[in-house]
């Protein structure tokens, strides 16, 4: 099988018959999530289900940096508001678009959001986010993933990749982060960066995404 982006499983690994229920993956920005996802999903003939945390929750987030970096009831309520505030939750494996404001509280919301996460490991699938690593962390037929790498090389390919400046790219880093590891906190009391929550952490600023994508499969 040969990806759009042009990568190709090594023969050598798990074939595509594997018993293999879910695989969750955990990025921060610029790791390379929605590439290697997508090609290990390819890779194991799993649907791959994307958004973590979708990119106007980071644009939206009223919350300061320093304050979405820690948890605090201050950091939860802004969270929330940001999250009830917005439109729709993107289609995850064709239970269709969940609207925000529908929820009157964070419970209905994280109890919908993993029903649905069940819902895609029992049926096999590739998720990208959304905690799902702390969602199905009891789960027998779950292999959880953590893409990161250092900071500074991260904005520095992200740079060299996309052609936008420095800046941009820099703030774009720190939103994204930011909102992602607010959303774990506020709704897990825990952070998306420890690697007891996985059990494959990758650099994936220190090998490509290919061998990245290969490693998990």
């Amino acid at each position: 099988a040969r990806t759009a982006s042009g990568w190709r499983p090594d023969p050598r690994g798990v074939p595509c018959s594997a018993p293999v229920g879910v695989v969750t993956v955990s990025a921060s920005y610029g790791a390379g999530g929605s590439e290697i996802g997508p090609a290990v999903a390819a890779a194991l003939g799993l649907p791959f289900v994307d958004r973590a945390v979708p990119a106007s929750v980071a644009r939206k987030l009223d919350v300061p940096l320093d304050q979405a970096e820690r948890r605090d009831e201050t950091t939860d309520r802004g969270l929330w508001r940001v999250i009830s505030s917005m439109a729709l939750v993107p289609e995850m494996a064709g239970a269709g678009p969940l609207a925000y404001n529908t929820f009157t509280d964070e419970h209905a919301f994280r109890e919908k959001t993993e029903e649905v996460l069940h819902e895609i490991a029992d049926s096999g699938g590739v998720v990208l986010g959304r905690a799902a690593a702390i969602v199905l962390a009891g789960r027998a037929d779950a292999l959880h993933v953590r893409l990161d790498g250092p900071e500074e090389v991260r904005i520095t390919r992200a740079v060299a990749r996309t052609g936008k400046p420095e800046a941009e790219i820099r703030r774009a880093l720190r939103s994204n982060d930011a909102a992602r590891a607010a959303y774990v906190r506020n709704f897990y009391r825990t952070d998306p960066a420890e690697a007891r929550h996985y059990h494959l952490v990758i650099d994936t600023t220190a090998i490509s995404w290919t061998a990245a994508a290969d490693l998990v499969v």
